[in-house]
């Protein structure tokens, strides 16, 4: 009897310090190490691909935005900031209905297959809106014209670029809203235009949020002239 009990402490210690050292070691250590190298190496990164505007956190290169007007009385929906470039749809987004006193964003997709009537609506709605706001004098928009990304959400939902092609057709409206040249304009989005990554992995994309605080810069002066 004093054996077994003598053998079942000395495995209960053996027990608990392998758990206090994987604890150490995979909790406090390896934690650290990782961190401390990520901070070290790749800062930005690891604080979350932070974009700041005269000095303060306006986003992350990482999660798209909205570039909206202000709700009116009675509106649901706001209506886009025609000044600004526009991104991606957000369908795929939902909203926190576990805890409401969090105004959280949830990211995820429609889940609607192709053929699906809804999506199907939403497309063509969203279409008819890009070729309406993008359309100014001398330069209107054709539905062929509108790229897939222009009415379609990413799987998450907050995909922060937009494909070159979307954004020269914002050009235009852009221009004209903020009135500036649009060749101006579109030299903007060409230095702004990143290719693909290690020249084969992905697509060309333009970043929206980066964009927009570049266009910000070129219409302070031009604004105070």
């Amino acid at each position: 009897m004093n054996t077994s009990l003598t053998n079942g402490a000395r495995l209960l210690a053996a027990g608990l310090r392998a758990l206090l050292v994987l604890t150490v070691v995979t909790g406090i250590v390896y934690p650290l190490v990782v961190t401390g190298v990520a901070q070290a190496l790749f800062p930005g990164k690891a604080n979350g691909s932070e974009t700041e505007a005269d000095g303060k956190v306006v986003g992350s290169s990482l999660i798209g935005q909205q570039y909206n007007l202000p709700l009116e009385d009675g509106q649901e929906t706001p209506e886009p900031d025609l000044k600004w470039f526009q991104g991606r749809p957000a369908n795929g987004l939902g909203t926190n209905s576990v805890n409401t006193q969090y105004d959280l964003i949830l990211s995820g997709a429609t889940n609607r297959s192709a053929d699906n009537a809804e999506l199907l609506q939403w497309v063509k709605e969203a279409k008819a809106a890009v070729v309406k706001d993008n359309s100014v004098p001398g330069h209107p928009v054709r539905p062929e014209d509108v790229p897939a990304d222009a009415v379609t959400s990413s799987g998450s939902g907050l995909d922060p670029d937009i494909s070159p092609r979307y954004a020269d057709l914002q050009v235009h409206r852009v221009a004209e809203r903020n009135g500036l040249p649009a060749e101006r304009v579109q030299r903007l989005v060409d230095e702004h235009t990143a290719s693909r990554t290690l020249g084969f992995i992905g697509e060309p994309r333009v970043n929206v949020l980066e964009l927009n605080i570049a266009l910000r810069d070129l219409v302070a002066p031009a604004a105070g002239n």
